[in-house]
């Protein structure tokens, strides 16, 4: 009672995905979509800590 593939058939299965494939822009829930979510989270934790740092530097230099 074989109710699947294999593990071996599912390797195989898996095609490589291209690095202009994991870039391109495409909205919903796919890995694409993941990966920039990824980006723009760490680009808006980046400025976040700018901006404390700005806010920071002139209190304290007062």
């Amino acid at each position: 009672m074989n109710s699947g593939p294999t593990k071996k058939e599912k390797k195989n299965s898996i095609a490589p995905v291209s690095k202009q494939e994991l870039n391109s822009w495409k909205r919903g829930f796919t890995p694409q979509a993941e990966i920039w979510n990824g980006r723009m989270a760490t680009v808006g934790l980046l400025l976040g800590l700018f901006v404390l740092i700005l806010i920071n530097s002139f209190i304290v230099g007062k």
